[in-house]
C-alpha cells in the first residue's frame, strides 16, 4: 500500500482511519476541497473509497474531525462524478487502477467541465420550466424549484471556469471568476437567491430546518457537518456565504425526491424557511426570467465557440 501524507490531511490520521473501517482492500483518494487547497476549518475530509458499490455517502466522526466517504467505481461514467475525482490525492492503490483512471480524466478534463456546464444549464432550464408551471398551478414547491434553477446556474458557471461546485466554496468563487461574457451572468444569480437577506437571526432558523430536511433525506448524519460549516461561517461573519451554503445542501436533498413531491406536500412548511423561499409571485417571476434568459444566452455563446 502507498500512502502519501499531504498538508491537507495533517489534522487526522486517514491510515488509521482506512484500518478502523475495514478499508485497506479498496483504491482509495483525498479529494474535495482538502486537495484543491481551499479550505476551511471546518470542511471535512472526503474520502472517495473504490469499492464498487452504490451506497449514499456515509459521514463519519473520527479523532474530532467528520469524514465523508464516498462509495466510488472506477467505472465510473456520471461526469459529476467524474470531475470529484479529478486531482485525487492517492492514499492507496495496489492495482495502479486508481491512477490510471486519474490519468484518463485528466486527458479528459477539458470535455468533462465543459459537459458539466452544459447538463447543469439543461438541468437549470429545466427548472425554470418547473418553477412557471408550478406559479401557473399555485403549486406551493414553485419557490424551491427557482432556487434549484439559480443555484443549477452556478454550478454551470463553475464548471464553464473550470472551478469544482463546491457547497462551501461556490460563492467565493463566484465573487472571483475573471470578467467574460458568460461570467457576466453571476449577476443574475446573485440577485436572485435571496443572500442580502442573510442575518445571523435567519440562519439559525434556516440551520434548523436545513438539519430537519436533511435528516429527512438522506439519514447519514450530515446534520452534524452542516451545523459545524454553520458555526464556523457564523464565527467568522461570512453571512453571505453561509447562506449561500445552507440552500445549496437544501438544493442537493430537494432533487433527491423530486419525483415524490406530490406525496411529500407537508415538506413545504420546513422548506419555507430552509430555502428562504420567496413569496411573492410577481417577483418570482421575474427570478425565473432572470436566470432562463442567462441559461439561454449562455448556450448561444457556447454554439458560436
Amino acid at each position: 500500500m502507498v500512502y502519501r501524507k499531504t498538508s491537507s490531511s495533517d489534522n487526522v490520521d486517514l491510515k488509521k482511519f482506512i484500518e478502523v473501517q475495514g478499508l485497506t482492500n479498496f483504491p482509495i483518494g483525498l479529494g474535495g476541497c482538502r486537495t484543491a487547497g481551499c479550505f476551511f476549518d471546518s470542511c471535512d475530509y472526503d474520502l472517495m473509497v473504490f469499492d464498487e458499490n452504490s451506497s449514499d455517502k456515509q459521514i463519519i466522526a473520527f479523532d474530532d474531525n467528520l469524514i465523508t466517504v464516498h462509495h466510488s467505481s472506477l467505472s465510473e461514467t456520471n461526469t459529476k462524478k467524474l470531475l470529484q475525482y479529478d486531482k485525487l490525492d492517492i492514499l492507496q492503490d495496489d492495482s495502479w487502477n486508481l491512477k490510471i483512471l486519474l490519468s484518463t480524466i485528466s486527458e479528459k478534463r477539458n470535455s468533462l467541465f465543459s459537459d458539466s456546464a452544459k447538463n447543469s444549464l439543461i438541468e437549470s432550464l429545466f427548472c425554470c420550466q418547473k418553477t412557471k408551471d408550478a406559479i401557473q398551478t399555485d403549486d406551493v414547491f414553485a419557490a424551491c424549484w427557482q432556487k434549484c434553477a439559480s443555484y443549477y446556474l452556478a454550478d454551470s458557471l463553475s464548471s464553464f471556469n473550470q472551478s469544482p461546485s463546491s457547497p462551501s466554496h461556490t460563492l467565493d468563487s463566484l465573487r472571483k471568476f475573471k470578467k467574460s461574457s458568460i461570467n457576466n451572468h453571476i449577476s443574475g444569480i446573485l440577485e436572485t437567491i435571496g443572500i442580502e437577506r442573510a442575518t445571523p437571526t435567519l440562519l439559525e432558523r434556516m440551520l434548523k430546518s436545513t438539519i430537519g430536511f436533511s435528516d429527512l433525506v438522506e439519514k447519514n448524519n450530515h446534520s452534524q457537518l452542516i451545523k459545524q460549516k454553520y458555526d464556523y461561517f457564523l464565527k467568522n461573519s461570512m453571512l453571505s456565504d453561509c447562506y449561500f451554503y445552507l440552500v445549496y445542501v437544501n438544493k442537493e436533498n430537494f432533487i433527491k425526491i423530486k419525483d415524490d413531491l406530490n406525496k411529500e406536500q407537508d415538506l413545504i412548511h420546513i422548506l419555507k424557511i430552509a430555502f428562504d423561499i420567496e413569496s411573492d409571485p410577481n417577483l418570482l417571476q421575474q427570478h425565473v426570467e432572470t436566470i432562463q434568459t442567462s441559461c439561454n444566452d449562455i448556450l448561444e455563446i457556447v454554439s458560436k465557440t
